[in-house]
């Protein structure tokens, strides 16, 4: 898949650092997938229109993505995702020519599978969703305020609607 607005396909390193990511079937390419999709369909910041993108993505669990939540965000409990942007800084320092490394997602297992049986979702849409939420962070979308809350929601929607996935923020019960 073609990103309309860069060089070629992202680079999309997908490192598996906890084995229980293993028995979920096709796991990388299903996450590399979305993660394409998210790329496709959002607006590229004007630094990465025309260049090849790289991105990071682990998998990784609890007890890692607690140390890191802890070290960076000074929260000590693991989250779901965690997204490390290269554009949060100054990105006048950052290559103007060549590839582009977008940063790094987190994502844990264990929260992503709790928090899937508790909202009444399939394991597989929320790593979706969550993936997609991971990508945008790294484009710049955010949701501090409720104006920005609304337009990265609306893009996740329109996103995960193209993977064939129901709007994660409706309650599904099944």
């Amino acid at each position: 898949m073609q990103l309309s607005n860069a060089k070629q396909s992202p680079y999309i390193d997908i490192s598996i650092q906890d084995p229980e990511w293993e028995v979920m079937t096709d796991i990388q390419n299903i996450i590399e997938t979305t993660a394409i999709t998210a790329l496709t369909s959002a607006i590229l910041p004007k630094i990465a229109q025309d260049r090849d993108l790289e991105i990071s993505i682990v998998l990784a669990n609890d007890d890692l993505v607690q140390v890191l939540n802890r070290e960076y965000r000074e929260k000590d409990k693991p989250t779901n995702v965690l997204t490390f942007a290269n554009l949060d800084g100054d990105i006048d320092t950052l290559p103007t020519e060549g590839p582009l490394n977008l940063g790094d997602i987190i994502l844990s297992y264990q929260t992503l599978e709790r928090e899937a049986k508790e909202q009444g979702k399939f394991p597989l849409d929320h790593i979706r969703h969550l993936t997609t939420h991971g990508i945008l962070h790294l484009l710049g979308y955010d949701h501090q305020t409720d104006e920005e809350a609304n337009d990265m929601e609306t893009l996740e929607i329109r996103i995960l609607e193209q993977l064939g996935i129901q709007n994660p923020y409706t309650e599904i019960n099944f």
